[in-house]
């Protein structure tokens, strides 16, 4: 698999590079210059009045020729050429798809490690940094026995929950992304460079959506969140207090149309009281992985026999996965490797019995 799109000259990857690069260009404004001048080179070259007429501020226009703008790009092209080292846009097909439906989809993803893995089922585990014993010893246990029964657990790295989360799928035998508040070349924290080096190790990978030198800024921490949703079905809170970053996480979600759950814990606990502020809000209460595999185990089916012909089942695998989060069709192609015509014939069969329903263009499960 090639490092960058094939379709992409290496001038607009380079012009590309620079645009994300800019300081005050978030994923809409981005898009909005490609969409207005149909290139990143175009947009580079057009004159400051035209950005401000796109309601654009001047400090995303000012810098695009600096030559630190020029040289940290020339950087980024420079650790692409490492193998194992890639960089996903939001325009290319091996974009993870279920990241691809949100409005703010990052338009550059940097990956160390394996991309394809993006697109494999994935359950996001996140708590607390400071989290208890008995809440690392759930994060591990449950990342351990979802990611042997070939889940991709997918957390941000940080101390705490998302740490065991990590560790117990490679404990496991499994695979883990990881998606991180900083640039690639600035992994945070420190204490979990050996994590990070493992994760690629064993087959997972490291995620950004920022440029590869970020450091560390306090802003950019929530932000990434969306994509540790983005990328999943569902997402599991182990331990959160009321002001937990996870809780975030939780409530991106649930905006996504991702699936919630939540592991209840003692009254007494502070670190209990984020998931049951989510348990009352909704949230699925789970006290065993069999809690999370009831809406999820549709992916072994369907990767036991990819060829399965999509008939209607007492668990059929795309009831089952649309338990765990709605979906577009085409989504649902590339999830199950089924041909359209069987997915549309199956949601067809599935609607005319009350078990799904179409809203906005997205299938969603009936509850029974």
């Amino acid at each position: 698999m090639p490092p960058i799109p094939a379709s992409l000259s290496p001038a607009e990857l380079e012009a590309r590079l620079r645009l994300h690069l800019l300081p005050e260009l978030g994923p809409r404004r981005f898009r909005k210059l490609l969409s207005a001048f149909d290139s990143a080179s175009a947009a580079l070259s057009a004159p400051a009045s035209a950005w401000r007429a796109l309601g654009l501020p001047d400090e995303c226009a000012e810098p695009r020729r600096s030559a630190e703008i020029r040289q940290r790009a020339a950087s980024a092209l420079a650790w692409l050429e490492v193998p194992g080292q890639h960089l996903l846009m939001w325009d290319d097909a091996r974009y993870p798809a279920l990241l691809g439906e949100l409005p703010d989809a990052p338009p550059l993803l940097f990956v160390a490690g394996d991309p394809e893995l993006l697109d494999a089922p994935q359950l996001a585990m996140v708590g607390s940094r400071r989290a208890s014993g008995p809440g690392l010893d759930n994060a591990h246990a449950f990342a351990r026995s979802l990611a042997a029964g070939g889940f991709v657990i997918t957390s941000g790295l940080a101390l705490g929950i998302d740490g065991a989360a990590h560790q117990g799928a490679l404990d496991g035998g499994g695979k883990t992304v990881a998606v991180l508040g900083t640039g690639l070349q600035c992994l945070y924290p420190a204490r979990h460079k050996r994590l990070a080096a493992q994760i690629i190790e064993q087959g997972g990978a490291l995620v950004s959506e920022l440029p590869l030198d970020c450091a560390p800024q306090a802003s950019n921490f929530p932000r990434r969140n969306r994509i540790i949703s983005g990328l999943s079905l569902g997402v599991l809170v182990v331990e959160a207090s009321p002001s937990s970053g996870s809780l975030i996480t939780a409530r991106l979600a649930a905006e996504q149309g991702r699936e919630v759950y939540a592991i209840p814990g003692s009254i007494h606990h502070p670190g209990s009281r984020g998931c049951h502020q989510l348990i009352r809000d909704g949230a699925t209460l789970v006290e065993s992985v069999e809690h999370i595999l009831e809406t999820l185990r549709a992916w072994q089916a369907v990767a036991e026999s990819p060829g399965a012909p999509a008939e209607v089942q007492a668990e059929h695998p795309l009831l089952a996965l649309l338990h765990a989060a709605p979906q577009s069709s085409e989504a649902l192609v590339q999830v199950t490797g089924w041909p359209l015509n069987e997915v549309l014939a199956a949601l067809t069969e599935l609607e005319l019995d009350g078990r799904v329903s179409n809203e906005a263009g997205r299938w969603l499960a009936r509850k029974p």
